[in-house]
């Protein structure tokens, strides 16, 4: 089969993997129908995650049916159409036991594309299938299913369930990327008073006005003074950051109000500067967190009802065959207006990029 490997920082191309197997009796093979490019993976190609092994196929979203299942597994089977986790749980563990299924110790948690070959190829084995796999109703469109692998669950539950979004709140999200725009999409569902994006990009923070928010900053031009200006001098009750770089972290530990609450949700490669000479004294929390996907059947339903804004989000869609020049547009998105990529599903034209 063909699949996009990963041969160390900066290397990577779309080639001929080995077909994957059964392994263990609670696995699952998928042939892929649909995915989606991640942050993460640039993170990956960039050699911030130095985990990730040369010769490891990338990706950790995918939307496909089941072709083959191990002894043990029980909820699906061949013929099944299927939402792939991102994250993988044993369901055994002490982690998985709490529903921190991304903390597994088990043999779990974040390993596609990470520690094991992953799911941007024409077909992933799926550990543990019965809690990493979800059954999909045929009402819903892989393109948008397949935002729900990864993005929504981040968004919603390291951003806005960390961050205790509630109602009346001002809620500050920095960085209108893909899992910036599903924390808005998200934290609406909690009736705060106002939403304010910030980014650098025009077409980002015109997609975040798209989803309704209420105020927009450009990055470099003092949102926190905005923040300031809309609630008093307060601060943002929830700020959410969602880029993973140490002077957005730094900016979000500014606008927040004391006793608000700072949600990182980015990936880090670099230390940021945690500034306690100022905050010890304000009553923040500021919290971190991989994902757990313990929210994914809850938005699966919602999503399924026509509640989430998953397909506003997909900018530009292609063939399995183009990962490489999908990826290319998704990394540059400052020049190509992306903000969500899939690959496969039931379109395979590429749709006009948003322009400031």
């Amino acid at each position: 089969m063909k699949g996009y490997v990963f041969h160390g920082p900066g290397q990577s191309a779309w080639e001929d993997v080995p077909d994957p197997g059964i392994k263990e009796a609670a696995d699952a093979i998928v042939r892929v129908d649909a995915v989606t490019i991640c942050g993460t993976d640039l993170h990956i190609l960039k050699g911030d995650v130095p985990e990730v092994r040369p010769g490891t196929v990338l990706g950790h979203e995918a939307v496909g049916e089941i072709v083959d299942i191990g002894g043990d597994v029980r909820t699906v089977r061949p013929g099944d159409r299927v939402l792939v986790s991102c994250v993988t749980a044993c369901g055994r563990c002490r982690y998985c036991r709490e529903s921190m299924y991304g903390q597994c110790r088990g043999g779990g948690g974040w390993i596609l594309g990470h520690l094991i070959d992953g799911t941007q190829a024409e077909y992933v084995r799926v550990p543990y299938a019965d809690l990493s796999v979800h059954p999909l109703p045929s009402a819903l469109d892989s393109k948008d299913a397949v935002l729900l692998a990864d993005i929504f669950p981040t968004a919603y539950e390291v951003g806005v369930l960390n961050g205790h979004v509630r109602p009346g709140d001002t809620v500050a999200v920095v960085g209108a990327g893909p899992i910036g725009l599903a924390a808005i999409a998200t934290a609406k569902l909690f009736a705060p008073e106002r939403i304010v994006a910030v980014d650098l990009a025009a077409a980002r923070l015109d997609a975040a006005r798209q989803l309704g928010v209420d105020a927009v900053a450009d990055a470099r031009e003092a949102p926190e003074q905005l923040i300031a200006d809309l609630t008093d001098g307060l601060g943002a009750d929830v700020v959410v950051e969602a880029v993973g770089v140490p002077e957005t972290f730094e900016m979000c530990t500014r606008m927040v109000r004391p006793g608000g609450h700072v949600a990182n949700v980015g990936v880090h490669g670099k230390p940021a500067t945690l500034h306690l000479e100022d905050l010890w004294i304000k009553n923040v929390t500021i919290t971190t967190g991989l994902v757990d996907t313990y929210s994914t059947p809850t938005l699966l339903r919602m999503a399924t009802a026509g509640r989430l804004p998953t397909g506003q989000l997909v900018t530009h869609t292609f063939p399995l065959t183009r990962m490489e020049e999908a990826y290319d547009v998704f990394a540059g998105a400052s020049d190509t207006g992306a903000i969500k990529v899939v690959l496969g599903g039931e379109q395979h034209e590429v749709v006009p990029a948003r322009v400031a």
